[in-house]
């Protein structure tokens, strides 16, 4: 799979004036059985795009109809100069994006990144500002809990608004691919293929420019703690926690604090991977997915 054909699944929608790259399997699969399916919404991870789930999506979209966008700032979804990228934002864009979509029950999938902007919708849910209805929560290898997270340095460099603008000018390829692949168990499961697949899309519209103003994140996830690990605790949604046990960012302690937090959940396990199980480990990640 390239960048030329996982682009060619999707199409641009234009949410809050943004050009967003969504991939529906809706229009993939027109059959009458796809509008029976039960709906998979999916919020990807950082530096990366929707691309992550290329290895999973076949399978799938063979039991939901599967929603999955790339954030703003991110794959081939639009990146203004000017603009905040807060994870608010961005769950405003999903939120907005599924109900034009016209999305009711969902349910909602999150790694990384999306797995705080699913903690912001789950927040507004929880104070029955939404109208949708979340039916399970899967959550996989996040740093939510920032205080445990191991970042690494380039993360680090950055989110700092003083070195961020200068490291995002002086990162390449080499440098990508060697981090990406440092989050890796088994690092040959990152194939160079792969990787200059991301890279193309990191690189898509100039992405370069602004990906230290997309590591705010980090900050945020400090500023919100409250709001975010309280939504945690606050709701009862049916959850699955599916962590990769060997993620040497966000780490196999953060997983054993959500199960105790979140009141109605199952942790399953993901044994020697890291912090991409959807790549590295896609048959495993999909079993725990799909399991009851």
């Amino acid at each position: 799979m390239n960048s030329l054909n996982w682009q060619n699944k999707g199409e641009i929608i234009s949410v809050n004036n943004r050009n967003i790259f969504v991939i529906d399997t809706i229009n993939i699969n027109l059959n009458t059985i796809e509008n029976q399916k039960k709906t998979l919404v999916i919020l990807h991870g950082y530096p990366t795009s929707s691309f992550d789930y290329y290895k999973v999506l076949p399978e799938l979209s063979k039991h939901y109809r599967v929603v999955i966008h790339d954030h703003l700032g991110f794959g081939f979804s639009d990146k203004p100069l000017k603009y905040s990228y807060s994870l608010i934002e961005q769950a405003d864009i999903a939120l907005q994006l599924w109900k034009q979509l016209s999305l009711t029950n969902v349910t909602l999938l999150a790694h990384d990144y999306g797995t705080s902007i699913a903690t912001e919708i789950l927040a507004r849910q929880n104070k029955k500002q939404i109208n949708l209805q979340i039916d399970e929560l899967i959550l996989c290898n996040g740093s939510m809990h920032i205080e445990l997270s191991k970042l690494r340095t380039i993360q680090k460099l950055l989110k700092n608004k003083i070195t961020g603008k200068w490291v995002a000018k002086l990162t390449n390829y080499t440098i990508f691919k060697k981090n990406m692949r440092n989050v890796y168990f088994d690092k040959t499961k990152a194939t160079e293929a792969e990787l200059k697949e991301m890279w193309l899309q990191l690189e898509q519209n100039n992405g370069r420019k602004i990906i230290h103003f997309l590591s705010n994140y980090i900050n945020e996830r400090y500023y919100f703690w409250h709001r975010w690990i309280g939504a945690l605790k606050e709701t009862n949604i049916k959850t699955k926690i599916i962590w990769a046990k060997n993620d040497p960012v966000a780490v196999a302690a953060i997983a054993n604090l959500l199960a105790t937090e979140i009141a109605n959940n199952n942790l399953y396990w993901i044994k020697n991977c890291g912090h991409f199980p959807m790549l590295e480990k896609p048959e495993e990640w999909i079993e725990k997915i799909l399991s009851d």
